[in-house]
């Protein structure tokens, strides 16, 4: 569970929060009350920012990469000819 932290005490314990953020994760910082912030460690935050595998692989690893799909394109009228 992330530890929430007073953004004075954030400020005047501010290394703490870092080791705390690298050791035990996500820390959240409030102002009057109100979360505001969030410290994070590097690593959690570039998980959060890049997708483990690409869009590509995620499709091809879907159960249903092998259906046939139907890609031909309706050609006719969805919708009345409106006269202007």
């Amino acid at each position: 569970m992330a530890h929430i932290w007073q953004l004075q005490e954030a400020k005047s314990k501010f290394s703490e929060l870092v080791n705390k953020a690298l050791e035990e994760g996500p820390q959240i910082i409030t102002r009057h009350g109100d979360e505001v912030a969030v410290l994070l460690s590097y690593g959690d935050f570039n998980r959060l920012r890049k997708p483990e595998t690409s869009l590509v692989e995620f499709l091809r690893s879907s159960p249903l990469a092998e259906e046939e799909l139907d890609l031909e394109r309706d050609r006719s009228l969805s919708r009345p000819d409106v006269g202007l």
